[in-house]
């Protein structure tokens, strides 16, 4: 299968679960697969970002090894809110590398506090936070303290949900 001539034939969610199903638990349709999110046009990288997703939920191990690429792509400016919300969607569920633990918390914290990210991005970066404050009770604080903020100035009802448990498991 061409990946990326399949997922343009069509955007829907059986075409990117035919192609899911394809790359299964291949590491070399994985590489595949990766190198395109990673590298490809807009549009290719939009709809792969479905597949990679439930890749993660599948065969979590087989996207680990790729995390710190999917972590600096995240980062890049101007890249597409479906690649951070899928990366940050797949942080909640796999062991995240210790390598990657202190710019992903400064990432975290900054898509969380950012009002005009997405809610999606900002509830997944909250429990991707709450997930490492286990090994870095330090950053519970700073953690409250945003959340609170947010909390504040108003928010979505799935914004306060996930923050209500979060606040709980303090």
């Amino acid at each position: 299968m061409d990946i990326r001539a399949e997922i343009l034939k069509e955007h829907s969610k059986q075409n990117a679960e035919a192609v899911t199903k394809w790359v299964g638990a291949s590491p070399q349709r994985v590489a595949q697969l990766i190198d395109l999110f990673l590298h490809d046009e807009y549009r290719v990288v939009q709809r792969l970002a479905q597949v990679v997703g439930k890749l993660a939920d599948t065969h979590p191990q087989l996207v680990t090894p790729w995390l710190p690429q999917l972590v600096r792509r995240m980062n890049e400016p101007g890249v597409h809110v479906a690649v951070k919300r899928n990366v940050v969607r797949i942080l909640q569920y796999v062991d995240i590398p210790e390598a990657l633990h202190g710019d992903l918390m400064n990432t975290c914290f900054d898509l969380l506090a950012d009002p005009n990210e997405t809610v999606a991005v900002r509830v997944f970066s909250m429990t991707v936070l709450d997930k490492l404050s286990a090994q870095y009770p330090e950053i519970r604080q700073e953690l409250k303290v945003i959340i609170e903020d947010v909390l504040e100035q108003g928010c979505t009802a799935a914004f306060r949900a996930r923050a209500r448990m979060v606040l709980k498991g303090e």
